[in-house]
């Protein structure tokens, strides 16, 4: 009778065939999430983040304060197209495919620019949360067109922001940024 597998080594096993693996890889040469993430295989997750948490914990501030701001400044009334959540979202939208073609194609940028202007500010500014709420209040207030329109139009117009974002920056910084990555 074959011995029992211990719970390490069905362990082992269980997340080496569930490891995607290079196309000419031999036995041993799994590609973990760890190297994929750019962490040395089996290194803590959590360790030497403080960092980056504390730079998307100050960039979401920021980004929400901006996003109150102009909530404050342009409240929506009853019924009313919530115009400042859809300029916020789209304007968010052009942002971040400004920036991605920025720090991944024009040039080099500190490890933390994309958590702190990214995931914090940009995700601390736009607002998919608000968005669903105000569009639910116009469902059932009855408003189902404007509702129909906020919705539908949001989608489109952040689509086409961010590749709009993105195409703009590429034909502006590539003579502009050039030779300094």
């Amino acid at each position: 009778m074959p011995p029992t597998p211990s719970h390490r080594e069905i362990d082992t096993a269980s997340a080496a065939a569930d490891s995607p693996t290079e196309p000419d890889a031999g036995p041993g040469d799994e590609v973990t999430e760890d190297v994929v993430a750019g962490r040395e295989p089996g290194a803590a997750v959590v360790r030497g983040q403080g960092r980056a948490v504390a730079v998307v914990s100050l960039g979401g501030a920021l980004g929400a304060l901006a996003r109150w701001a102009l909530e404050t400044v342009a409240p929506t009334p009853p019924g009313g197209f919530p115009w400042a959540t859809f300029a916020i979202n789209v304007g968010g939208a052009l942002l971040m495919g400004v920036l991605v073609v920025i720090v991944t194609e024009v040039r080099s940028a500190h490890p933390l620019v994309r958590p702190f202007l990214g995931v914090g500010v940009l995700g601390g500014f736009t607002t998919f949360s608000s968005y669903t709420v105000e569009a639910q209040q116009l469902l059932t207030t009855r408003h189902l067109a404007t509702a129909g329109t906020y919705l539908a139009a949001t989608v489109l117009a952040v689509l086409a922001a961010v590749v709009l974002g993105m195409a703009l920056t590429r034909r502006l910084g590539t003579g502009r940024f050039r030779g300094r990555r």
